[in-house]
């Protein structure tokens, strides 16, 4: 049956209206009239067929919208092509055309932020409104849908003024508010861009074979979405790195979530060239280069936080791996309180970090919290009378009241140079982001013996390899016993998901290890697995700690040069803590597991 049949015509309705009818409907004809109260169907066909007709879309594209549109009501065949990948500014300016409305692009700058206050952010990002230029008495408020004329009438009764209203996108108006929420305007705004997208819908864009023009396919629309789904989900799984591993049929996507990688979906292999070179674009590589590595840095909004991605691109046998690192600011906004560290270590180790000189060491291997350590210990100083620097490659996190230097090895500025050049610059503070060589070792040692505190970090198993590693760097071992004051290893097991934690009896392996430890206990706690924690019953990550302090006893021993075993039977003894010990009081108040505790340690005498 065809809709003529099912609803009045325009003469019908006029039939029905006394004589005055026609000045009452000539004064709200802009608001509603039998002619324009057409189905919604009619209405999708008209923005389709306008679409089509300026060649924004293709007829494809407009069948396969409105096979979608059929099968969900109450979606708008605006929205369903926007989110199949056709560029918003065309859809956006075929609906002013039809409803006879200017279209209009905008700038944050351009925005009325007084008037926007006055909304509110959310009222504006959820209904879709952006307060612009106010003339006289008249505002310019740019609509994404022109046919919400509840949602203007409530915005002219908030602010009590006339609106001409022009329709704009819902990507400048989300960029807007982005950009006056955090008064800086980021590089990439991901959180906004990829709003409504959902994993299925991001798939289905094909990529032409290997002669295509990688530049354009990355600029395309459906691959933007994607790379900005995946840095979105990313962070809203928790994710610290994000892999993309091309193999001869598929392409994997990983995610590492509390130290562990998941594999998270596998998007067309065909998109692979694509995605790659849109990351390449995104980070101002050459995308032309795909048989050398490279490395680059995007800053990126997520989820209305700032953040820096460390992209680095792999040639295999596949084609190119990437990898990018997520470093969230959040991430290592943790007090030295919230590390793990139990009472006597958290106050051994913050007396330590108020000595007005020596040289204090974190030791661990990549990954295990070494920066975050760092960090808090510096945040918790006095950065109004002390000169605190850092000396980074790179520098990931941005600390206010601390002066931190970036290493280029190139253009031979090392750790060593910088560290020369800061200790001319009076400081009272240290901070070295790897001691990697003897001359480093060197020039911290000798800022320590001048009265400086060095904060820096080695790559060795256990806090006393650490000493026997700045020995076999070529320090001499009366200069380690005089100017180091305390080492601390570190590692990162996962926490038990506090949602679906549950006791039962240990196994005879688990009672085994801990009866081995001294720890007598009936029950342990171990999650079940829910959805919060992704049925893995862990979810956050926890600190274990070996703390060594150096005495007088082990500084005459150090001066000995001794073998790494002797020195950690030696340092047990006058009372360090292992870094498993530290693991099984842990799994002992129901922190973790003796197989995550098993998983990062190992057994020592």
């Amino acid at each position: 049956m065809s809709n003529d049949q099912t609803k009045p015509g325009p003469d019908d309705a006029l039939n029905t209206q006394p004589a005055a009818a026609p000045d009452f409907s000539e004064s709200l004809s802009d608001l509603w009239s039998p002619d324009e109260d057409t189905s919604a169907e009619h209405e999708r066909a008209d923005l389709g067929q306008t679409l089509l007709d300026e060649g924004s879309i293709t007829a494809a594209q407009l069948d396969s919208a409105r096979s979608i549109a059929s099968k969900t009501p109450g979606r708008s065949l605006a929205d369903i092509l926007y989110d199949t990948g056709v560029d918003e500014a065309a859809i956006q300016a075929a609906v002013a055309k039809l409803s006879g409305l200017a279209f209009q692009r905008f700038e944050p700058r351009e925005v009325n932020a007084a008037i926007l206050t006055r909304l509110t952010h959310e009222f504006c990002k959820e209904h879709g409104v952006m307060p612009l230029a106010k003339t006289d008495n008249r505002l310019v408020l740019g609509v994404t849908n022109p046919d919400s004329l509840i949602i203007m009438d409530e915005v002219r009764h908030k602010l009590g003024v006339a609106i001409k209203t022009v329709v704009v996108c819902r990507g400048d108006i989300n960029k807007a508010i982005s950009k006056l929420k955090e008064e800086e305007s980021p590089d990439v705004e991901v959180d906004e861009i990829i709003a409504g997208v959902e994993e299925d819908d991001v798939e289905v864009v094909n990529t032409a074979e290997e002669q295509v023009d990688l530049e354009k396919v990355a600029g395309e629309s459906p691959v933007i979405r994607l790379v900005n789904y995946l840095i979105f989900n990313a962070v809203k799984e928790g994710a610290s790195d994000i892999h993309i591993e091309p193999q001869e049929k598929r392409l994997r996507v990983r995610y590492r979530i509390d130290g562990v990688l998941f594999e998270m979906m596998n998007p067309p292999h065909q998109m692979h060239a694509a995605i790659v070179s849109r990351l390449k674009i995104m980070s101002n590589l050459d995308i032309s280069e795909r048989r050398l590595p490279q490395d680059g840095r995007i800053r990126a909004m997520v989820h209305g936080r700032k953040l820096d991605l460390r992209l680095s691109t792999l040639p295999t046998a596949s084609g190119e791996k990437a990898v990018m690192r997520i470093l969230d600011t959040r991430s290592i906004e943790v007090s030295l309180d919230d590390l793990g560290m139990d009472e006597d270590t958290l106050l051994i180790w913050k007396h330590q970090t108020v000595q007005p000189h020596g040289i204090i060491l974190v030791t661990g291997p990549t990954g295990s919290g070494k920066t975050t350590t760092l960090y808090s210990s510096l945040r918790q100083m006095d950065k109004d009378k002390l000169n605190i620097s850092t000396v980074e490659d790179p520098v990931e996190y941005h600390l206010g009241g601390i002066t931190q230097v970036q290493t280029h090895e190139r253009i031979g500025m090392t750790f060593a140079a910088a560290l020369k050049s800061l200790l001319r610059q009076d400081p009272d503070v240290v901070m070295v982001g790897e001691i990697r060589d003897s001359e480093t070792a060197r020039i911290a040692i000798q800022a320590s013996l001048t009265g400086h505190l060095v904060l820096s970090t080695l790559h060795t198993n256990d806090a006393p390899s650490s000493i026997t590693r700045l020995i076999n760097i070529g320090v001499e071992p009366f200069l380690i016993g005089a100017s180091v004051n305390a080492t601390l290893a570190q590692r990162l097991v996962r926490r038990i998901c506090q949602h679906c934690k549950t006791q039962k009896p240990p196994n005879d392996t688990v009672a085994e290890h801990l009866a081995m430890q001294g720890i007598a206990i009936d029950e342990v706690w171990e999650g079940q697995g829910c959805d919060r924690c992704r049925n893995t019953g862990y979810s956050g990550r926890v600190g274990l700690y070996e703390l060594l302090i150096l005495d007088d006893t082990l500084r005459d021993k150090i001066t000995t040069n001794p073998n790494v075993t002797e020195f950690r039977r030696m340092c047990i003894e006058k009372g360090m803590v292992s870094l498993r010990s530290d693991g099984f009081r842990k799994v002992a108040k129901g922190q973790t597991t003796v197989d995550e505790v098993l998983r990062v340690t190992e057994a020592t005498i």
